[in-house]
């Protein structure tokens, strides 16, 4: 499954993983040396995040239910965490820089194709 921008047809990951059972959301990319550009981990349902104990920055796009990206934080570094995102229904989290290299920003839609 890759997550592609409706707005500029960018893609940010072509191989997403999801999290949504209550083990694999709390072990998130914890124990993992680096996310691999073209990777991203989709967490459902968040509202928040920690990079806490992790090896590498990250980026972050909080979607809500539509998928329209309500908050796109860039190179989120390790012991960092986010505020409460009340109507972010997931969280993306991406190798650092995709956001910009893709023009993600706040408002945008994203959409999961096969």
């Amino acid at each position: 499954m890759k997550l592609v921008n409706r707005r500029n047809g960018a893609i940010l990951a072509a191989r997403v993983e999801r999290a949504s059972r209550l083990w694999e959301r709390m072990r998130g990319l914890l124990g993992r040396r680096e996310l691999p550009q073209g990777d991203a981990l989709a967490i459902e349902p968040c509202n928040s995040i920690h990079t806490f104990f992790m090896a590498f920055a990250i980026d972050a796009a909080f979607l809500d239910r539509n998928g329209k990206v309500i908050r796109a934080l860039s190179d989120l570094q390790p012991y960092r965490a986010t505020r409460i995102h009340p109507t972010a229904a997931q969280v993306v989290e991406l190798p650092a820089g995709t956001l910009a290299r893709t023009d993600t920003r706040a408002g945008d839609e994203v959409g999961f194709e096969v």
